[in-house]
């Protein structure tokens, strides 16, 4: 049984990640985040980088591309076929909305897909090793392929003696062609250096797949200079946010009221890409692109994780003891602050370090020592059993996977302590949706998409107050944490209602039971509170982009096709 000193002291970590959380605190914050997003794409070259993206997708590109989606955790490969529509087709829908449930992606087909995770041991090895094992997975892919179309009517019209690749890599980097990259620092745990040509290093990983086969005593028939499985070309390569927008850019036929603003991507890291005009940016930037003087708007990869993007939450006093010990111990501290507090990669660390902590202060207690290590809770454990077990089933995975020392006299894992670790969880949830929340909503009011009024933030100061009075005690229950109030009553009079769609993909976003909805409602709440007037016929949806990063890569593939 936990004292009551334990339980106060448990409160009072939950309240640290949870009493900023109010509409005036967040509108406040979103402010502050749309400034320091307008000023980082003036003065930075880290952050707000060009893509050589400047077009979107018609909906009409057409083909069959391999494509692969390299990202923190898991490596994807596979084909993807682009249908295409037909000149004129989509007409008679053109004034239905993006968050209807049909299948968007209808007209792409998937097929020889693939998934491997992405072993530490990968992360950590020189970078020709790392692209090495992409090369053969993606050998892997293509053989399958090779073998199943053997035999099959138009095989030869796809496959051939080359394929066109399109590549999302979830990291930054530096681009002047769409077919071309340069890496730049990664984060996530990976130890590659900087400067490298990330095509070149793909196409030497899987150019062995390619030797030519010889004739032989024992293989008469094989002809000469037959590649033993078809090159490949890079096509596109692209950020997995950029790739997550163009996804949906393409499956969701633009109405006149609704349109792709942003991608998302809230994963083991997260990133947001937004479409930007090119006098908002550095100047220097704008010599990345071909052909700057004909372009007006660019698809910039915001880099918002990366060090300078959480000036407001410094500024604000935002960030908890636990999450300037998860920084300094981090792989690369001070590098993405804002993503160490809303991450997959990092949610359950901040857990298990908000849990130990409370736990340690309490007289003669023995904490198991699996529970001391680093990264000992993952965010899918607290997202596939915490989150959505009953009490009993979560007690007895905990003293699976945690127990107790075997001198320890006393139970650990008691019905107060599994309750604590589920309380704990819940808050650090609910910050790192509301914190992407207002990061969303202060990116669209950077590029114009919303606006926020200054004076909306103090005049919800008196309204917050009383509504968080009503939740004055955060520990009480996991249903006592904040919660967005309900928006204001919309008039009965008919208008236009002008949709802004997000486009997201990541395990966190799609997985964690309550942060989808989270995240919308408190988007919901800071659009129509930031500006009531202004933004009256405006409504902000996130849309899942399911499989953004192969779909995209393919997609900007297609529109190279299109564009050559």
């Amino acid at each position: 049984m936990a004292s009551d000193n334990n339980e106060h002291d448990a409160a009072q970590a939950i309240e640290a990640f949870t009493s900023f959380i109010n509409t005036s605190t967040l509108l406040d914050l979103a402010h502050r985040f749309s400034a320091t997003y307008s000023h980082l794409a003036k003065t930075s070259t880290e952050h707000f980088l060009v893509t050589p993206v400047t077009a979107l997708p018609t909906g009409k590109e057409k083909g069959k591309f391999l494509s692969i989606d390299v990202g923190g955790t898991n490596l994807r490969v596979g084909f993807v076929e682009l249908i295409g529509e037909s000149d004129g087709a989509g007409e008679s829908d053109r004034g239905r909305s993006s968050t209807v449930g049909e299948n968007v992606f209808a007209r792409i087909n998937r097929s020889h897909d693939r998934n491997w995770p992405i072993e530490d041991h990968l992360k950590m090895d020189q970078a020709e090793d790392l692209f090495a094992w992409i090369g053969d997975c993606i050998a892997e892919v293509v053989r399958d392929a090779v073998e199943k179309e053997k035999g099959t009517e138009g095989a030869e019209s796809f496959l051939g003696e080359e394929l066109l690749l399109g590549i999302t890599f979830s990291f930054p980097m530096a681009q002047t062609l769409l077919s071309e990259a340069t890496l730049l620092p990664m984060g996530k745990g990976f130890a590659i250096t900087s400067d490298l040509n990330l095509g070149k290093m793909l196409l030497a990983g899987y150019a062995r797949h390619c030797e030519v086969v010889q004739p032989t005593a024992a293989t008469p028939g094989s002809k000469q200079n037959k590649s033993s499985l078809p090159r490949i070309r890079v096509a596109a390569i692209t950020n997995d946010t950029v790739a997550t927008f163009a996804s949906l850019a393409y499956a969701v036929k633009a109405a006149p009221n609704s349109r792709v603003a942003m991608g998302l991507i809230v994963g083991t890291g997260t990133n947001a890409t937004v479409p930007m005009k090119l006098d908002r940016l550095h100047a220097v930037k704008k010599s990345a692109l071909p052909n700057p003087d004909a372009v007006e708007t660019v698809v910039i990869n915001t880099e918002w994780t990366i060090r300078g993007t959480d000036k407001p939450l410094v500024d604000l006093d935002i960030r908890t003891p636990w999450d300037l010990t998860l920084d300094a111990n981090s792989d690369a501290p001070g590098f993405q602050p804002f993503e160490y507090m809303t991450s997959g990669r990092y949610l359950g660390e901040i857990v298990r370090l908000v849990f130990t902590d409370v736990v340690s202060r309490e007289k003669g207690v023995d904490i198991p020592p699996a529970l001391q290590a680093k990264n000992a809770i993952p965010t899918r454990f607290l997202s596939e059993v915490v989150a959505r077990k009953g009490g009993r089933i979560i007690q007895q995975e905990l003293e699976s996977r945690y127990p107790e020392p075997r001198t320890s006299t006393d139970p650990f894992w008691t019905v107060d302590r599994v309750e604590m670790i589920r309380d704990i969880a819940e808050a650090v949830q609910q910050r790192s949706s509301a914190l992407v929340a207002t990061a969303c909503v202060g990116l669209l009011n950077c590029v114009g998409d919303i606006e926020l009024d200054k004076s909306a933030a103090a005049q919800q100061n008196h309204s917050n107050n009383e509504h968080n009075h009503t939740n004055s005690n955060p520990h009480a229950s996991s249903s006592s944490t904040p919660t967005p109030p309900p928006p204001p009553p919309k008039p009965n009079t008919k208008r236009t209602i002008e949709e802004l769609v997000i486009a997201y993909a990541g395990g966190t976003i799609s997985q964690y039971p309550k942060w989808l909805p989270t995240c919308q409602k408190w988007i919901d709440v800071l659009v129509q509170q930031g500006s009531p007037v202004k933004n009256e016929s405006k409504q902000v949806t996130l849309k899942e982009a399911k499989d953004g990063g192969i779909i995209g890569a393919a997609v900007l593939a297609g529109m190279m096709g299109v564009i050559a």
